[in-house]
């Protein structure tokens, strides 16, 4: 057995606007997929930052 066999596989990178022609239907709809899901965990980050950002401005207004 090798070692490397042990280590969880890496997902390849994807990169904005590269070439998709290549791809397979079903590496398009993992895509989509993963980038539904990286969209939604970006807007629940902005959607915490700003209420921080809310919560600092109410504060400093006293």
């Amino acid at each position: 057995m090798d070692w490397d066999d042990l280590r969880p596989k890496s997902k390849p990178a994807m990169t904005i606007g590269e070439p998709l022609a290549g791809l397979a239907i079903s590496e398009l709809e993992a895509r989509i997929v993963a980038l539904g899901e990286e969209i939604a965990r970006v807007e629940a980050e902005l959607k915490a930052k700003r209420a921080h950002e809310s919560a600092a401005a109410a504060l400093f207004k006293r």
